[in-house]
């Protein structure tokens, strides 16, 4: 039996809400990828992690807020828990490979290409592993032009995005960035959501109970990604870097200098002088004093 699937079943109320869960998450992404590239490089890879962290929270929370609103007439719905958590997992590891290939190379041809299509292909993979984590009686069947855009719609976004984190400098060019890989993430889920059909298996249970049952398994675990992106956002608040940013993107010797775009150019650091006598720093040795001076 065919079975009737509604994915909003709360109107707009669920769209909305994992829309702007995405797009917080692909801020906090964003701005942490593009601080890591103005810190030290010890502090490199904390930033990077807490990126690919929030941008992977925030992705797969807003896939589960989306899921709040799935139901499939005549159906109860669950879900498989270590299936759910393994695509959580998934999304973080992949999008934190695209993030490190682009925070260490910068935005070259060659790490937007590596590291997007990593990325996009681990926001896909989390979409689809968290569908197969999904409990009820019948059988789902995707129809496979469909699969396939819905992943160059992922891959494309998430190459923009890491595109955007490197190359797009200041607040609020960044937060519209966030918003562009929000309307992407959201346009990938709903893409993969219409290359799905469910077959119900005899003897499913009535719609009244599966209405009961389907959104209740996903509160609690939204719980824990939900507070990790208010925290990460905290993070982002109080770091002025974040907000100000510095002037040495502005440095014309970064593209002289033949570095990849996103590279800031390393400080001198001067070799000899005094801190009493400040125009006595020089970046060279200064010329061998003569015989007899000291």
């Amino acid at each position: 039996m065919q079975g009737t699937i509604d994915g909003f079943s709360y109107g707009a109320v669920t769209p909305v809400a994992a829309f702007l869960m995405a797009c917080l998450g692909a801020a906090l992404g964003l701005r942490c990828t593009n601080r890591s590239l103005r810190t030290e490089r010890s502090f490199k890879a904390g930033w990077l992690a807490l990126g690919a962290t929030s941008i992977g929270s925030g992705i797969w929370t807003m896939h589960f807020i989306a899921m709040m609103g799935f139901s499939v007439e005549g159906a109860t719905i669950g879900y498989d828990k270590p299936i759910t958590f393994a695509s959580l997992a998934v999304a973080v590891g992949m999008v934190g490979v695209g993030i490190f290939i682009v925070g260490y190379r910068g935005a070259t041809g060659m790490a937007l290409v590596t590291g997007g299509t990593i990325t996009g292909l681990g926001v896909a993979t989390m979409h689809y592993l968290g569908m197969a984590g999904m409990r009820l009686e019948g059988q789902f069947e995707y129809d496979t032009v469909t699969v396939a855009l819905s992943v160059v719609i992922a891959v494309v976004a998430a190459t923009t995005a890491l595109w955007a984190a490197v190359s797009v400098h200041g607040f609020l060019p960044s937060l519209g960035a966030s918003v562009v890989m929000g309307v992407a993430v959201s346009g990938m889920h709903y893409t993969g959501m219409a290359a799905l059909s469910v077959h119900l298996h005899p003897g499913a249970l009535p719609e009244t109970a599966a209405a009961a049952t389907a959104t209740a398994p996903l509160v609690p675990l939204l719980i824990g990604p939900g507070c990790f992106l208010i925290l990460a956002a905290v993070v982002v608040m109080f770091d002025p870097l974040m907000v100000m940013g510095t002037p040495d993107w502005n440095d014309p010797g970064n593209a002289e200098a033949g570095r990849p775009r996103g590279i800031p150019a390393q400080r001198q650091v001067p070799r000899f002088g005094t801190h009493a006598d400040p125009a006595s720093f020089h970046s060279r040795p200064r010329d061998p004093a003569p015989p007899g001076e000291w």
